[in-house]
């Protein structure tokens, strides 16, 4: 019991990473094969800044996407942030 404690401790932050990861692939896999509408993230995503009727809800999405993107690009390759 001890060892698996030890192991927990040592890797809370990988279990959890993996953990949220396959959460989010087995519901985004459930979504896409029962076809129902908005459930997926990128139907979410796209009512959630209404994409396709709102220009400045298609600019901010493009803005906080891109923004997010350069952001941890930039955190990686320079180790810092």
């Amino acid at each position: 019991m001890r060892r698996i404690g030890r192991f927990i401790r040592k890797n809370t932050s990988a279990l959890l990473w993996g953990g949220w990861t396959l959460f989010f692939v087995v519901y985004e896999t459930i979504a896409l094969a029962n076809k129902k509408d908005d459930d997926t993230l990128s139907e979410n995503t796209r009512r959630l800044f209404r994409i396709r009727s709102s220009k400045v809800g298609r600019a901010a999405f493009t803005v906080i996407l891109g923004g997010g993107a350069i952001w941890f690009l930039f955190h990686i390759l320079t180790e810092t942030m």
